[in-house]
Parts: structure tokens; C-alpha cells; sequence
């Protein structure tokens, strides 16, 4: 099997994400650069490469059982602290857009599975992504 970085193994995760719902709106594609040029886990990450690897991502979404061939390359980037962090950046480009489509959900769903992340832990970083975004 290939192996990606673990940077684009964070970038694929946002992608498919962000691609769920069969388009990538302005939102999510801002959102995804700026999580990117902000977060410390990005801090040597080459911005330059993340058209490249959301192209990439996109080209294997494409493909037959595309998503688990996303899913299976990212998990096998990620060392398990990271696993979180995965999930709540696939939370954060779901919630840009002020409302999560089901697509969305089925896939952040099947992404905690595939990160063998706990449900407990899952609902914390739900718990506290919606928190960032409500409004009054």
C-alpha cells in the first residue's frame, strides 16, 4: 500500500470531508487554507502542495471503493494523537458551512470508525467544535 505524510493525510481528510456532500464550496476550501496556515500541527507543511494534495485525494475519491483507499492511507499515516486531531479538523469543514448534510455525517461517521477513534471521544470533539460555532 502507499503512504502519504502525515500532513496530507490531514489535508485528505478535510478534502473528503469537504467533497461529501458533492461539492466544495468557497467556505470549506477557505477553511481548509486557513487550518493549514494557522494550526501548529501544520507548521512545516508546505502550502504550496495543497492544491497538489487535495487533487491527489480527489483523484482516489474517483476510483473504485475510493473512499476506504482515502480512509486505510490515512490511518496508516497517522500516529494516534493525531487521529483526533483528524477528526475534529473533518468536523470544523463540516461546520464552515453553518449546517452538516447527511453525506457529511455518514463520512465523518465512517472517518471515526476507520480512526478507531471511542465514541465518548468522538462526541467530546463534536461537543466542542458545535460550541465554536454557535451564535446566540
Amino acid at each position: 500500500m502507499n503512504t502519504i505524510s502525515q500532513h496530507a493525510a490531514l489535508v485528505y481528510v478535510m478534502v473528503v470531508v469537504s467533497a461529501s456532500d458533492g461539492t466544495m464550496s468557497d467556505k470549506e476550501l477557505k477553511a481548509i487554507g486557513d487550518i493549514t496556515r494557522k494550526l501548529p500541527v501544520f507548521r512545516n507543511f508546505d502550502h504550496d502542495r495543497l492544491l497538489a494534495l487535495a487533487q491527489d485525494c480527489s483523484a482516489i475519491l474517483q476510483e473504485e471503493d475510493g473512499l476506504n483507499a482515502v480512509l486505510g492511507l490515512v490511518r496508516n499515516a497517522l500516529p494516534e494523537p493525531l487521529r483526533e486531531t483528524a477528526y475534529w479538523l473533518a468536523l470544523e469543514v463540516a461546520l464552515t458551512d453553518s449546517q452538516i448534510a447527511l453525506e457529511e455525517i455518514r463520512v465523518i461517521d465512517t472517518l471515526r470508525r476507520a480512526l478507531g477513534l471511542d465514541r465518548l471521544v468522538a462526541a467530546a470533539l463534536e461537543r466542542g467544535a458545535r460550541a465554536r460555532y454557535q451564535v446566540s
